[in-house]
Parts: structure tokens; C-alpha cells; sequence
């Protein structure tokens, strides 16, 4: 019976991810804000925008990777490009950001929030200062920016796309911090989609899951305590763009984490074990 409900649902999710209505010529002059675009995924999002003809404001904390991003994609035709270094660490940061953004753009049609702080796995990051950090990088400042940029969104219809991960669905060992920063961007934009919904704001959000470390630096900070691997950067990219221009309320890549999510509620068991797999624990 079980092998049945799964292969129905697997039947299910392929025809939900092959039909795809995403059309690349309504980005082409959209008003883009991409945060954590120096590099991964964001770098990757930043082509992607670029070739297709996009305005983008692109932001980032180390300032000489994001100039050589910049410089791409003005070579793969953005009509108009800027950047903005920042550290999203710091409180006051957001508003800077989204004022330079609305000052060279004029408005903004898509917020895609991609940013990452990660510290090294361990005990070390169950410390409330690293805690702290963590969740003023991972969620205070995607709270700050959405706020900020949510009137000029609302005018233009726009979208607000957010780039998280399976660890804000699916616990796990070593990462606590980082994992309930990613909880609180999964229940506060679940709760802010409900209430734009009510108010009849037509503003999409897409959640966007890229699997257990969707990022080489976050790999980096887990090396010998996780076997997991970091997305590919260009087809997790894509999958973003995709999602955020056909309005989807979610993206998952690979799609079998889509399958995963759902596991908690229906078999608990083959969750589990498909955690520890994933999980050193010689290392740990």
C-alpha cells in the first residue's frame, strides 16, 4: 500500500513539475533586487537575470566578487546593472539597500532575498552570540528588506522571492542555529502570504527550498560533519527564476525534496533514516 501512495505521489509531482507555462520575455525589464549575488546560486540568478534582459540592483558583502559579477553581467546584456556592498549583520543596513535600489530603479517588481551567514558547525554555534548573529543574517534582515520593499512590490504587482533551504522544513543535526533561522523564514513568510491573501495584495510569494546546504559557503561550514552536497549553482538558479516568474508559492531542487517535506507527517521512519545518511557521524 505504501509503495502505492509513493508511486502515485511521485506520478503526481512529475506532472506538476513538467507542466510549465514560464515565459522569459516578462522578465525582460523587470526592476530586480538580488541580495547574496557575489556568489553560488545568487551569482548564478544574477545571469540568469542578466541574459534575460532584466534591471538589476545587486547586492552582496565582499564588494570586489560582486564588481566582477556586475561586470558579467553587463556582458551578457542587462540593460542596467548597480551595486550595492553591504552586510546585511547590520541593522541598518536593509533600508540603505532598498533606498539605493528604489533610487536607480524607480520601484522594484521582484525582491529576491538569497543572502546567507554561516558559521562552522558545532557547539560553538549554539552560543547565543552566534545565534544571534545568525539569525539577524538569515532572518531579521529578510524581514527588514521584504518590509522596506513591500509598497513598491504592491504597486507594480509585484514578487517576492525568498531562498531557503530543506533545513526550513526538515531538522538536523549541527546546524541549530542556522536551522531555526530557516524556520522562521518559512513561518513568517507562510504567515505574511495568508495576510497579503486577506487584504487582497497582490503580491506573490515563492519559497524557494534547495536542499540541505544550498551553498558552498554553507558546505564549507559543515565539511566532516555532513556528507551533503551543495546545489548546482546554474539549475538551481533556474529553478528559482522559474518559480518567482510563474508566481509559484514554492520551488524544490531537486524536486525529490518536495517528496521529503511531506515524509514527517505520513512516515516518520524513512525520514529519519534518510538524515542519517546524510549525516558523518564518525566526524561528529
Amino acid at each position: 500500500m505504501k509503495v502505492l501512495l509513493l508511486t502515485g505521489l511521485g506520478a503526481l509531482f512529475f506532472a506538476y513539475y513538467w507542466a510549465d507555462n514560464f515565459d522569459p520575455a516578462s522578465l525582460q525589464g523587470a526592476r530586480v533586487l538580488l541580495t547574496g549575488a557575489s556568489a553560488g546560486v545568487g551569482e548564478e540568478l544574477a545571469y540568469h537575470y542578466a541574459r534575460l534582459g532584466s534591471h538589476l540592483v545587486l547586492t552582496a558583502h565582499a564588494e570586489a566578487l560582486l564588481q566582477k559579477v556586475v561586470g558579467n553581467c553587463r556582458k551578457l546584456g542587462a540593460p542596467k546593472v548597480f551595486y550595492i556592498a553591504a552586510d546585511m549583520a547590520s541593522p541598518e543596513v536593509p533600508e540603505r539597500v532598498v533606498q539605493f535600489a528604489l533610487d536607480k530603479l524607480g520601484g522594484l517588481d521582484y525582491l529576491v532575498l538569497n543572502h546567507l551567514g554561516v558559521a562552522p558547525a558545532g557547539t560553538g554555534t549554539r552560543s547565543a552570540q552566534a545565534a544571534r548573529w545568525l539569525m539577524q543574517v538569515n532572518f531579521l534582515s529578510y524581514v527588514q528588506l521584504t518590509s522596506l520593499a513591500l509598497p513598491s512590490l504592491t504597486e507594480s504587482k509585484g514578487s517576492l522571492v525568498v531562498v531557503s533551504s530543506l533545513l526550513g522544513r526538515v531538522p538536523r543535526s549541527f546546524s541549530s542555529p542556522y536551522s531555526a533561522a530557516k524556520f522562521a523564514l518559512d513561518s513568517f513568510f507562510g504567515s505574511l502570504r495568508r495576510e497579503l491573501d486577506v487584504q487582497d495584495v497582490n503580491v506573490a510569494i515563492t519559497m524557494c527550498v534547495l536542499g540541505l546546504w544550498d551553498r558552498a559557503s554553507a558546505a564549507e561550514g559543515v565539511r566532516g560533519v555532513t556528507r551533503a552536497k551543495a546545489a548546482l549553482g546554474p539549475k538551481a538558479a533556474l529553478a528559482v527564476i522559474r518559480g518567482g516568474a510563474t508566481r509559484a508559492p514554492s520551488v524544490f531542487y531537486p524536486w525529490r525534496f518536495h517528496l521529503l517535506c511531506l515524509l514527517p507527517a505520513w512516515l516518520p521512519r524513512p525520514r529519519a533514516w534518510f538524515i542519517r545518511q546524510e549525516l558523518n557521524v564518525t566526524a561528529a
